[in-house]
Protein backbone atom coordinates (compact mmCIF):
# COMPACT_ATOMS: atom_id res chain seq x y z
CA UNK A 1 0.00 0.00 0.00
CA UNK A 2 2.67 2.55 0.55
CA UNK A 3 4.47 1.86 -2.70
CA UNK A 4 1.07 2.69 -4.06
CA UNK A 5 0.62 5.61 -2.71
CA UNK A 6 3.98 6.43 -3.36
CA UNK A 7 3.90 5.94 -6.98
CA UNK A 8 0.48 7.94 -7.26
CA UNK A 9 2.38 10.65 -5.48
CA UNK A 10 5.52 10.80 -7.56
CA UNK A 11 3.16 10.18 -10.79
CA UNK A 12 6.94 8.82 -12.80
CA UNK A 13 8.33 5.83 -13.76
CA UNK A 14 11.29 4.99 -14.48
CA UNK A 15 12.59 2.05 -15.88
CA UNK A 16 16.28 0.95 -17.27
CA UNK A 17 15.77 -1.85 -19.69
CA UNK A 18 18.97 -3.56 -20.94
CA UNK A 19 19.00 -5.45 -24.39
CA UNK A 20 21.57 -8.11 -24.29
CA UNK A 21 21.13 -9.31 -27.83
CA UNK A 22 21.73 -5.88 -29.41
CA UNK A 23 24.96 -5.79 -31.64
CA UNK A 24 25.27 -1.93 -32.24
CA UNK A 25 26.88 -0.45 -29.72
CA UNK A 26 25.06 3.37 -30.09
CA UNK A 27 22.13 2.44 -28.79
CA UNK A 28 21.23 3.49 -25.42
CA UNK A 29 20.13 1.11 -23.24
CA UNK A 30 17.40 3.11 -20.75
CA UNK A 31 14.37 4.18 -21.68
CA UNK A 32 11.98 7.24 -19.44
CA UNK A 33 8.70 7.19 -18.96
CA UNK A 34 7.04 10.23 -17.42
CA UNK A 35 3.28 10.23 -16.46
CA UNK A 36 0.77 12.00 -18.68
CA UNK A 37 -0.52 13.80 -16.06
CA UNK A 38 3.02 15.65 -15.27
CA UNK A 39 2.95 17.31 -18.83
CA UNK A 40 2.14 20.67 -17.86
CA UNK A 41 6.15 20.74 -16.22
CA UNK A 42 6.93 20.32 -19.70
CA UNK A 43 9.76 17.68 -19.48
CA UNK A 44 12.76 18.02 -21.61
CA UNK A 45 15.56 15.57 -22.94
CA UNK A 46 19.12 17.12 -22.34
CA UNK A 47 21.57 15.21 -24.10
CA UNK A 48 23.79 18.33 -24.15
CA UNK A 49 24.77 17.99 -20.72
CA UNK A 50 25.97 14.38 -20.42
CA UNK A 51 27.53 12.56 -23.35
CA UNK A 52 27.12 8.95 -22.86
CA UNK A 53 24.96 6.53 -24.62
CA UNK A 54 23.35 5.14 -20.91
CA UNK A 55 22.61 8.53 -19.12
CA UNK A 56 19.17 10.14 -20.08
CA UNK A 57 19.24 13.61 -18.04
CA UNK A 58 15.79 15.17 -18.15
CA UNK A 59 14.49 18.88 -17.13
CA UNK A 60 11.19 20.18 -16.29
CA UNK A 61 10.26 23.48 -14.84
CA UNK A 62 8.26 24.38 -11.72
CA UNK A 63 7.60 27.29 -10.34
CA UNK A 64 10.00 29.06 -12.35
CA UNK A 65 12.65 27.15 -11.61
CA UNK A 66 14.65 24.29 -13.17
CA UNK A 67 15.18 21.05 -12.32
CA UNK A 68 17.01 17.70 -13.21
CA UNK A 69 16.66 14.25 -13.28
CA UNK A 70 18.81 11.38 -14.29
CA UNK A 71 18.03 7.89 -15.64
CA UNK A 72 21.30 5.44 -15.51
CA UNK A 73 21.67 2.29 -16.52
CA UNK A 74 24.91 0.63 -15.97
CA UNK A 75 26.56 -2.08 -18.32
CA UNK A 76 28.97 -4.78 -16.59
CA UNK A 77 32.05 -2.37 -16.83
CA UNK A 78 29.87 0.23 -14.66
CA UNK A 79 30.71 3.07 -17.54
CA UNK A 80 28.34 5.26 -17.09
CA UNK A 81 28.92 5.31 -13.21
CA UNK A 82 33.01 5.55 -14.16
CA UNK A 83 31.27 8.52 -16.57
CA UNK A 84 29.63 10.55 -14.09
CA UNK A 85 32.65 10.51 -11.63
CA UNK A 86 34.87 11.87 -14.12
CA UNK A 87 32.79 14.06 -15.78
CA UNK A 88 32.41 17.92 -13.97
CA UNK A 89 28.77 19.32 -14.73
CA UNK A 90 27.46 22.04 -12.79
CA UNK A 91 24.23 21.31 -12.82
CA UNK A 92 22.49 22.28 -9.59
CA UNK A 93 18.60 21.22 -8.44
CA UNK A 94 19.05 17.44 -9.36
CA UNK A 95 16.13 15.54 -7.42
CA UNK A 96 16.85 12.01 -8.56
CA UNK A 97 19.29 9.42 -10.14
CA UNK A 98 17.21 6.95 -10.81
CA UNK A 99 19.12 3.24 -12.03
CA UNK A 100 19.84 -0.60 -11.00
CA UNK A 101 23.67 0.62 -10.71
CA UNK A 102 24.38 -3.32 -10.73
CA UNK A 103 26.96 -2.88 -7.56
CA UNK A 104 27.55 -6.28 -6.22
CA UNK A 105 29.37 -5.57 -3.16
CA UNK A 106 28.53 -6.63 1.07
CA UNK A 107 27.12 -2.49 1.43
CA UNK A 108 24.15 -3.63 -0.79
CA UNK A 109 24.06 -7.43 -0.11
CA UNK A 110 25.80 -8.93 2.68
CA UNK A 111 25.66 -12.21 0.73
CA UNK A 112 28.60 -10.76 -1.46
CA UNK A 113 31.99 -11.06 0.50
CA UNK A 114 33.74 -8.46 -1.38
CA UNK A 115 33.34 -4.46 -1.68
CA UNK A 116 34.02 -2.92 -4.92
CA UNK A 117 35.36 0.49 -5.36
CA UNK A 118 31.80 1.20 -7.98
CA UNK A 119 30.30 2.02 -4.16
CA UNK A 120 32.80 4.89 -3.52
CA UNK A 121 32.33 5.91 -6.73
CA UNK A 122 28.52 6.12 -6.35
CA UNK A 123 28.76 7.44 -2.73
CA UNK A 124 31.34 10.61 -4.75
CA UNK A 125 28.58 11.59 -7.51
CA UNK A 126 25.84 11.60 -5.34
CA UNK A 127 27.93 13.71 -2.63
CA UNK A 128 28.60 15.65 -5.34
CA UNK A 129 25.30 16.29 -6.57
CA UNK A 130 23.76 17.31 -3.06
CA UNK A 131 22.02 14.12 -3.34
CA UNK A 132 21.66 11.08 -0.04
CA UNK A 133 21.65 7.73 -1.46
CA UNK A 134 18.79 6.00 -0.08
CA UNK A 135 19.45 1.67 0.40
CA UNK A 136 16.32 -0.15 -1.00
CA UNK A 137 14.77 -2.52 1.99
Amino acid sequence: MKKEIALQTLRIILAGLPFPNLQINNYSYIITYINKCLSHLYFSLCKDIFNHKNINCFSFFNNGNIFFMLNVYLDNYQSALKYLKNTKANLQNILIIASNFNIKDNIWNSLYPFYLIHSDFLFDIADSLGLKLFIPI
